[in-house]
């Protein structure tokens, strides 16, 4: 993520557990979402946080996870988080994702763990698990 005025830092985590960890306020979503809008409101960068303009920046982020991986053999994406040169930087664009997300969710008052909670019950009625009774329509395509 870059300095401009239209952009900010993301909290980082130093590992999956640090991400799940609810000890502390600020790491919970709600808490992390709070931290971005007062960081953002102290810069008076809130006249930036358009959901045009945030999901622009998501993507450009998204993208920049991407890039990391762009020309790795699939062993060697499964092994980039080895390397703390590479981890880091993969940290820092996921860091940057999750924040332009929560950022994005923020402006167009949307819980971001209700939607996802709702996205995965839909995904098992229309993907049930093998063996089990098929709602899916025959040839629909998997989610990726």
């Amino acid at each position: 993520m870059n300095d401009t005025p239209h952009t900010h830092p993301s909290p980082g985590t130093s590992g999956p557990k640090a991400a799940r960890q609810t000890d502390s306020g600020s790491r919970t979503v709600d808490g992390l979402q709070r931290r971005l809008a007062e960081f953002a409101a102290a810069r008076d960068w809130g006249q930036y946080h358009t959901p045009k303009n945030l999901s622009a920046a998501l993507s450009v982020e998204a993208g920049e996870l991407v890039e990391i991986f762009q020309w790795l053999t699939p062993e060697e994406s499964r092994r980039v988080m080895a390397e703390e040169s590479s981890a880091a930087r993969v940290r820092d664009e996921v860091a940057d994702v999750l924040a332009y997300l929560l950022q994005f969710c923020e402006v167009l008052d949307i819980d971001a763990l209700a939607a996802l909670e709702a996205k995965i019950e839909r995904n098992e009625h229309r993907f049930p698990a093998p063996g089990a009774a098929s709602s899916a329509a025959p040839g629909e395509p998997r989610p990726a």
